[in-house]
C-alpha cells in the first residue's frame, strides 16, 4: 500500500512543477462514499459495491433534469488528496516503474478520477449510484450517461474509410 507521500524504489517524482495558470475548474457536487481513509479505498469500483450518495450543488440541480433515463453514468471527480508530481511509478512496490500515464493511478498531473456508475435513485439535488472508488467528501467535476450506452450519430465523411484504414 502507498503511503502518503510515499517515493517507492523505482518511482520518479517531478521537481520543479510548471504553475497551475491555465484552467480552472467549478465543483458541482460533492461525492459520499464509505471510505475516509486512502488504504482501504478499493482500487476500482464494483457495480454491486455499497450505495454512495452525490450531492450536486446548486445552480446545478436543474442539470439533473432527464438523467433517470439511463441505468449508467460516468462520474468524474477530482481526486484532492492524489499526489500530483509523479511521473513513473511501481504500483505493485516491485521496484519495476512505469510512466504515470499508462497506469490508472491516482496520482496524476491533473488528479481526475472517473467511475462507471450504476444509478440507483435521484432524490431532488441527491444521486444514489453503485460502484464509486474514491474517497468520501471528494469534489465531483461532472456526470455524464456512460459513452458505452450511445452509438455514433455523425453522418460518415471523407476520409473516414482512410482513418480506419490506417487504425
Amino acid at each position: 500500500m502507498v503511503r502518503l507521500n510515499e517515493i517507492r524504489h523505482g518511482e520518479l517524482a517531478v521537481t520543479n512543477p510548471p504553475p497551475a495558470t491555465d484552467a480552472s475548474l467549478v465543483f458541482i457536487g460533492r461525492i459520499h462514499t464509505p471510505w475516509t481513509d486512502r488504504l482501504f479505498c478499493p482500487r476500482q469500483g464494483r457495480l454491486d459495491g455499497p450505495v454512495c450518495r452525490i450531492d450536486i450543488f446548486e445552480p446545478w440541480v436543474p442539470a439533473l433534469d432527464c438523467i433517470t433515463e439511463f441505468d449508467r453514468l460516468e462520474v468524474l471527480y477530482w481526486l484532492h488528496e492524489s499526489r500530483r508530481d509523479l511521473l513513473q511509478q511501481s504500483p505493485r512496490n516491485d521496484g519495476q516503474a512505469r510512466g504515470t500515464f499508462s497506469l490508472r493511478s491516482p496520482a496524476r498531473p491533473n488528479p481526475i478520477g472517473t467511475s462507471v456508475v450504476k444509478l440507483i435513485s435521484v432524490q431532488g439535488a441527491t444521486l444514489n449510484v453503485q460502484g464509486l472508488d474514491c474517497l468520501d467528501g471528494t469534489p465531483l467535476i461532472d456526470l455524464k450517461p456512460d459513452r458505452t450506452l450511445f452509438t455514433p450519430i455523425a453522418p460518415r465523411q471523407a476520409g473516414d474509410d482512410q482513418a480506419e484504414q490506417a487504425s
